[in-house]
């Protein structure tokens, strides 16, 4: 089930709580000549996606609508019925926007069933992926708001997913997350419900979309796994509706990232496929390159070396052809020593520990931004321990958990946790230490 964040929008801007809405549905229900005795926590349920039964839904969009004083129909609380058609707004680029706002406020508000939500699988997890890739294309994405989007507001918006993105780099997902869901409501809300051209539209979508990679980015530094998987499905119909396909294809390749690490290795594997097959001569060899080795580590953990070797070559070649400022912002995360770490970890996981070290040792003597270079080290540090090498082991983990400090991010402490663990299981001497520097980062709540 997904919660049900319209039916929560709506009840906000009502201003009705649980047990109101459950008193007011009672009393119209008797009105009815129905006998109900719903409580606050039916509602509760509702908000977690569980659909109500009978003439419920009726009624509830009763009470809004003698609430609102406006119409209230069965799709603007999140309960059209599956397989009939929807009104006429919610299967548009409008109702889709109408959609991703009532997301961005319940996160702000920190709603537990949107924050708790698990990802989904199977074809929920599928259907935004295919929907990207085939037709029907977004003919024309103009709208008659009452404000008119400028140049002006869409520099702010690139500028914004800048901002945020180096903010995640330094400081993480946790700290970075509310900042950037706040401004996803307070300015860009505002502005796809404006008024533009199809040609200013397009540009808004594109913009839009990175920024709501990125709330995805920190969703997913978070744990919260479902939140995370909505706002890169967002991303990837905003991407469609700004016509780009290089950036459906970035998100897809996050898409891909969060499947390895929910260990959906088969996802992974077919999602990076489909990047690689839709953006076609649209993607750049630097999100080329990270596809493929994302592609390699997921069939190194199903044990299919044949073609995780062929991904890494792909990988390798890509990576030689990257050009540095012939690539959108976006892809700037494919730094160099990037391919280096992915391949590692896809050589490590076969048992190749001589080429794992080789490659992970080259992406650590590379520059890299604060975040990047904690994951290097961590690797490097892992396949040291591995080869023996344990002196060297815990001098790269106490560098690793020297630079991972200020940095507010559930991956990072997953990577730390991990070195740790394999440290303390060695018992190697000189492994107290480090494990104490890195229980001490630990020990702080985020």
């Amino acid at each position: 089930m997904q919660p049900n964040t319209l039916l929560d929008a709506i009840l906000d801007e009502a201003g009705i709580s649980h047990a109101g809405l459950a008193a007011h549905v009672n009393q119209a229900g008797r009105a009815r000549g129905l006998s109900l005795r719903y409580e606050h926590t039916a509602v509760a349920r509702w908000l977690k996606g569980q659909r109500p039964r009978g003439q419920v839904p009726d009624l509830i969009c009763e009470v809004l609508a003698a609430r609102l004083h406006r119409p209230v129909t069965l799709d603007d609380i999140g309960l059209g019925v599956p397989g009939e058609p929807s009104a006429a707004h919610t299967g548009s680029l409008s109702g889709f926007v109408e959609r991703a706002t009532a997301l961005w406020r319940s996160d702000q508000q920190q709603r537990p069933h949107v924050l708790g939500a698990p990802a989904v699988t199977g074809t929920p997890a599928v259907m935004p992926v295919w929907e990207w890739e085939n037709p029907p294309e977004d003919v024309d994405v103009s709208r008659g708001g009452r404000h008119r989007v400028t140049q002006g507001d869409l520099d702010m918006l690139r500028a914004a997913r800048t901002h945020y993105e180096q903010m995640y780099r330094k400081a993480g997902g946790i700290a970075t997350r509310a900042r950037i869901v706040g401004f996803l409501n307070a300015e860009a809300a505002p502005l796809l419900r404006g008024r533009y051209t199809d040609a200013t539209g397009r540009q808004l979508h594109r913009a839009t979309g990175g920024l709501v990679a990125i709330a995805g980015i920190c969703a997913y530094d978070s744990d919260a796994h479902g939140l995370a998987q909505r706002y890169f499905h967002q991303a990837l119909r905003l991407a469609k509706a700004s016509g780009d396909r290089g950036l459906g294809a970035y998100v897809i390749a996050l898409l891909v990232n969060q499947s390895l690490y929910l260990r959906e290795y088969r996802q992974a594997v077919a999602f990076a496929e489909a990047a690689l097959r839709a953006a076609g001569r649209h993607i750049t060899p630097a999100l080329a390159s990270d596809l493929y080795a994302m592609q390699a580590k997921a069939y190194a953990h199903l044990g299919d070396g044949a073609s995780a070797l062929s991904c890494i070559r792909r990988a390798e070649q890509a990576a030689e052809r990257i050009r540095r400022g012939h690539e959108p912002d976006e892809t700037g995360y494919v730094q160099p020593g990037l391919v280096n770490v992915q391949v590692a970890e896809a050589l490590l996981s076969l048992g190749e520990l001589t080429a794992a070290g080789e490659h992970a040792a080259a992406a650590v003597d590379t520059p890299a931004h604060d975040r990047g270079r904690v994951h290097r080290l961590a690797m490097l540090s892992t396949i040291e321990l591995r080869q023996g090498n344990a002196d060297s082991a815990v001098a790269i983990a106490v560098r690793m958990a020297e630079q991972a400090r200020g940095m507010e991010s559930q991956r990072l402490r997953d990577r730390l946790r991990a070195v740790r663990e394999h440290l303390v299981r060695s018992g190697c001497a000189g492994t107290a230490e480090a494990a104490e520097l890195i229980d001490g980062a630990l020990r702080v709540p985020l």
